[in-house]
């Protein structure tokens, strides 16, 4: 695939699978071999892996939706870079919800090989946003 059809692909991920909830289209995104390379425990790795952060995240902000602001990419890797917004309403990582609207931004790295993301990380400025919502007290 060229670097203009890896972008489209990741952006069609954000769009039809991250900011619906509809995990039954991850397959056509994700591959089963699929490593999320920030995520040391594995627990979202591979198909259900995957399935369960987007589900574990979309319970937190249910009315999540993430813009894709640009993309670049190199041979197999894209980068693209977000703003999720939502609804803290439910609780995660120890954080009750707080019922307010939030907005992070972040940088995500996402390799393509044949057609699908077989590995995925990124960075997020969640501290900041965590805090003026009072989800995390300093």
């Amino acid at each position: 695939m060229s670097t203009a059809e890896n972008k489209r692909l990741v952006r069609r991920y954000i769009e039809d699978v991250v900011n619906t909830g509809n995990v039954d289209r991850i397959a056509d995104f994700i591959s089963p071999d699929y490593i999320d390379s920030h995520d040391k425990t594995g627990q979202s790795s591979g198909l259900e892996g995957a399935k369960r952060h987007i589900l574990g995240v979309r319970q937190t902000y249910p009315d999540l939706h993430v813009t894709v602001e640009q993309q670049i990419a190199e041979g197999e890797w894209g980068v693209t870079r977000i703003i999720a917004r939502g609804t803290h309403q439910g609780a995660r990582l120890g954080m009750q919800p707080t019922g307010k609207k939030v907005e992070i931004t972040g940088v995500n790295m996402d390799r393509v090989v044949d057609g699908r993301i077989v590995e995925h990380g990124g960075a997020a400025n969640l501290l900041e946003p965590l805090l003026e919502i009072g989800a995390i007290q300093a």
